[in-house]
């Protein structure tokens, strides 16, 4: 008995002994108020601020050593990924950006963390509270603006609007020392997206490993040696009505490594913007930004997109079956081939990809060539334009992905220039021979599609 006594007197000492090991959480005003309404200001002073603001809140259990550490350790690291008393300061797109990122890791689970939530019920997401958020920020604008400042920064371009291409074997690595890898614009679509939250189009491609991975459904996880390229373009309203690809923004690469990644959940990440590919990063830590972003869907192995393939795994939303039900009895498979450019029509709510087989890739100059400057497709070119309806993103507020398939049109060059037109849609995508009235229109218009322009 007592020993008993003296180690619990020993222990109530060292509790005692520990409380006084508390280190300060820094706290001073904010910078600058967030340029919000006062609902939704309400909703962040309620469930963001206590861990992402320096008007940190505690409660009394909070204050207890050793979760008091734990608390603290909390707090800073969520400032230093978002501080909405310095967020007001910066410029009204990226205050939004941080809100759509926001508001996509409480949608997924992720914010506020569920042990956080569970000792703190009163900061609970209520389905109105991110209603309104939604409701406020609003990504799909019947007018295309641009709100990415992308760096332009080759001569050439402000002097004639012709770049000359960058070496691409000469990028510069990333600051974490993740290398650029210059055959990603060979790599094949994994899928494409619409942003409205920052109004770009992106394409997702997919090196030999992660299609054949895509292909089979074996993604969860990915093997070693997948490589996904997310190339992005501001959007860009055309004369026609639809938007197309604009100007370049910039190319992120994801490489699945578990030994060389084993401290950033397996992957290698890295971003280049503008069209000298200049490395996004100031310091190694940039790197946390990009875990942190991906967290939310650990469950998909850290990956947002869902590839377009007719695999079937037995979970939702993990891959897009819906896409890609093209049948076995068109006359080509385009889902296989290289991706040239991609638009939507806003008043029908489509999107459509522009694909090319291996001949017509090879009259397609998709780099250091001028925007005004047309394909020449040679004998043997064979174009394909499907076209979707579109549906949200279930990953990320603010992204439209494809959805069922509504037409698929083929253009063929033939021996001396002859080029032929066919269509195929419907519930069975029967040919549609009355495609035929309009077959002229239709050739020129895929025939004069602008490749999507890459550094």
């Amino acid at each position: 008995m007592k020993i008993l006594g003296g180690l619990f007197v020993a222990g109530v000492v060292t509790f005692a002994l520990m409380q006084l090991v508390r280190p300060g959480i820094p706290s001073k005003p904010a910078t600058a108020e967030i340029e919000a309404p006062p609902d939704v200001k309400r909703i962040l002073e309620k469930d963001c601020f206590s861990c992402h603001s320096d008007q940190w809140r505690l409660s009394w259990f909070d204050q207890i050593v050793p979760g008091y550490w734990l608390v603290r350790h909390d707090v800073l690291t969520a400032r230093e990924h978002l501080d909405f008393s310095t967020l007001g300061a910066k410029p009204p797109a990226v205050q939004k950006a941080a809100l759509y990122e926001s508001v996509n890791m409480i949608q997924l689970g992720a914010m506020p963390l569920p042990a956080f939530v569970k000792l703190h019920p009163e900061a609970k997401v209520t389905p109105e509270d991110l209603a309104t958020l939604k409701a406020y920020l609003s990504p799909w604008k019947p007018t295309v603006a641009h709100s990415i400042d992308v760096p332009q920064s080759n001569d050439a371009t402000k002097t004639s609007g012709v770049h000359a291409p960058v070496s691409l074997a000469s990028v510069q690595q990333e600051f974490n020392g993740f290398p650029f890898d210059p055959d990603f614009e060979n790599w094949k679509s994994i899928s494409t997206t619409q942003r409205g939250d920052n109004n770009t189009f992106r394409f997702i491609l997919g090196n030999d490993v992660a299609i054949r991975a895509a292909q089979s459904g074996n993604i969860s996880p990915w093997p070693d040696g997948t490589r996904f390229a997310k190339i992005a373009w501001q959007q860009q309203l055309g004369p026609d009505g639809l938007v197309h690809p604009g100007k370049f923004v910039q190319v992120e690469i994801m490489l699945k490594d578990a030994h060389r990644d084993k401290n950033t959940e397996g992957w290698g990440w890295g971003r280049w913007r503008g069209l000298d590919l200049k490395p996004y990063g100031e310091d190694a830590r940039f790197v946390n930004e990009c875990t942190g972003c991906h967290q939310p869907v650990r469950g998909n192995d850290y990956v947002y997109t869902l590839p377009i393939t007719t695999a079937t795994l037995n979970r939702d939303e993990v891959v897009n079956n819906s896409a890609a039900a093209l049948p076995a009895t068109l006359p080509y498979q385009p889902l296989t081939w290289s991706s040239i450019t991609m638009y939507v029509d806003p008043k029908f709510h489509t999107m459509a990809t522009l694909y090319g087989n291996p001949k017509a890739m090879e009259g397609v100059q998709m780099r250091g060539a001028s925007p005004l400057g047309e394909p020449k497709y040679a004998t043997g070119t064979v174009l394909a334009l499907v076209t979707w309806a579109q549906r949200d993103d279930p990953h990320w507020f603010g992204g439209r992905i494809p959805d069922l398939p509504e037409s698929v049109e083929f253009v063929q060059v033939a021996a001396g220039q002859t080029i032929s037109y066919r269509r195929f849609a419907g519930k069975e995508f029967v040919e549609d021979h009355s495609a035929a009235n309009v077959a002229t229109q239709r050739t020129t218009f895929m025939l004069g599609l602008t490749p999507a322009r890459l550094p």
